[in-house]
């Protein structure tokens, strides 16, 4: 079947579609690869992948496409997937012979729901789907496939899932699908050096973080390891295939879990002589760290979470204030640069954690950071957590144009005041005379980097304004409704 692999236009410059690890607009406009869509398409030499939102691929031109093939497979987020439902309506309408399967996070955790309130859905599959896809386009009937659910004779069935895939070098090269399908220079991350080219090595993420979508919905805590040679080997020919890149950055939800395996495959990278970023945990030791450094590495993406010891517990971290410090320490003294990330509303939260981890961030004056409001996905444990505790509300999760918004109330701390709390953070950590010379002088030295930072500056300026009319608006609301009740209780 010729099949057609999509990451839809959610949103007017939605970026937190398929194998975004934040399926949320951003306050900089970044666009992540389509990693996992990639991965059946190398199986299926007629298919081909359309990554809407950077190349600008609009709603009434994805629609058009529907009649050129006969599969579908639709990569849904959370935030997008009403607007991708609809998507899928037009382009069924637009084609009747054409098959429809969803994948992502939203229809592993509720195929039957899915599948029940949209007959526009022929089927979906539940968390890996790199076989199953490859398998039902090549003939094999829906029966046949493991994590598969779908309609038959009225009813729902829901196929057993299978083992999770353990032999990763079988799996086609995703930069071949980028040299076939992508043009590359589309893709930006503010903390990345641009043009980049993103991939795994890796699969699953044996940390046991309460918050974090992907192991608990997609890719699961078995951690899998491609081999050091086969990274090796892809590394080479995309070095090769697009000498116009300037990095290369390594996805993977923990690129080094394991010492022995990091140090192993420096020395397989090392003699390639390229610059690479990738994720990182603060329980890396010097060792470890000094051996990427030589091997080429340049920035580190970390998740430090929070400041407060307490609510590190409360998710699972599995690392410490302590542990935070001496990392980024030993990053400093490599000459390691460090993009740390901290969500705001996390179990426990009050305004002194937040306090304490605005004041750790500061002080460990990372290079760049991204501070998040906590979301509570469904299939994660926090999702659990706030259920449990009558702590989720009915707002939505997002704004009109995908940005976050909360949709958790802790005691003493409403919706308006979370958001306020991320301006802060980001006001008190930015405008910094050490940090507002940082920039500048990035600026004054690079013409391209002048130019990226006043669109980044511009973007970010118009969401600030957007967060602080949310702030008054649920400001003055909370007012209204606290006058209304000390109203009716003097009458």
């Amino acid at each position: 079947m010729r099949t057609l692999f999509l990451n839809p236009p959610s949103f007017e410059g939605f970026d937190g579609g398929a194998s975004s690890r934040w399926p949320a607009s951003r306050e900089i406009e970044s666009y992540w690869y389509p990693v996992w869509l990639c991965y059946p398409a190398g199986m299926l030499p007629d298919s081909k992948v359309v990554d809407a939102p950077p190349h600008k691929i609009s709603i009434e031109q994805t629609v058009a496409m529907a009649r050129d093939f006969e599969l579908l497979v639709l990569y849904t987020s959370t935030p997008g997937f009403h607007v991708d439902v609809h998507m899928a309506e037009m382009m069924k309408d637009a084609n009747p012979k054409l098959k429809v399967a969803f994948v992502g996070p939203p229809v592993t955790i509720e195929p039957e729901k899915t599948l029940r309130d949209t007959p526009a859905i022929d089927f979906v599959v539940r968390r890996e789907f790199d076989y199953q896809i490859a398998g039902y386009a090549q003939g094999k009937p829906l029966a046949e496939l493991p994590g598969v659910s779908f309609r038959k004779n009225g009813s729902i069935i829901h196929n057993p899932e299978g083992p999770a895939i353990e032999d990763l070098d079988a799996l086609p090269w995703v930069t071949k699908v980028y040299k076939r399908d992508l043009d590359v220079t589309r893709y930006n991350v503010p903390f990345l050096l641009n043009p980049f080219i993103a991939f795994y090595t890796s699969r699953g993420c044996p940390a046991l973080c309460t918050f974090c979508l992907w192991p608990q919905t997609h890719s699961g805590h078995r951690w899998r390891l491609r081999s050091s040679d086969d990274v090796a080997n892809e590394v080479r020919y995309a070095v090769e295939q697009f000498p116009n890149i300037k990095e290369i950055f390594f996805d993977d939800d923990t690129f080094n879990y394991r010492k022995d395996r990091t140090i192993e495959l420096c020395k397989k990278l090392k003699p390639l002589k390229f610059t690479w970023s990738c994720t990182s945990r603060v329980t890396t030791d010097y060792e470890t760290l000094k051996a990427m450094k030589e091997a080429g590495c340049r920035l580190l993406i970390v998740g430090y979470e929070s400041g407060d010891r307490q609510i590190l517990k409360n998710i699972k971290k599995g690392a410490t204030v302590e542990m935070a410090e001496r990392f980024t320490a030993n990053c400093k003294k490599l000459g390691l640069l460090v993009h740390g990330d901290y969500i705001i509303g996390l179990p426990g939260e009050t305004r002194e954690s937040i306090r304490k981890t605005i004041d750790f961030a500061k002080r460990l004056d990372t290079e760049t950071i991204q501070v998040s409001i906590a979301h509570p996905y469904p299939g994660t444990e926090f999702y659990d957590y706030v259920r449990k505790n009558n702590l989720i509300t009915i707002d939505s999760m997002t704004d009109e144009s995908g940005h976050q918004l909360p949709n958790i109330i802790y005691p003493g701390l409403d919706r308006g005041e979370l958001v306020e709390w991320v301006e802060r953070f980001y006001g008190e950590y930015f405008f910094r005379p050490r940090v507002i010379w940082r920039i500048v002088r990035q600026a004054a030295f690079d013409g391209h980097e002048r130019k990226r930072l006043f669109k980044e500056a511009r973007e970010y300026l118009a969401l600030r304004a957007k967060r602080r009319k949310f702030v008054a608006e649920n400001r003055s609301s909370v007012v209204s409704s606290q006058s209304s009740v000390a109203s009716e209780t003097e009458n």
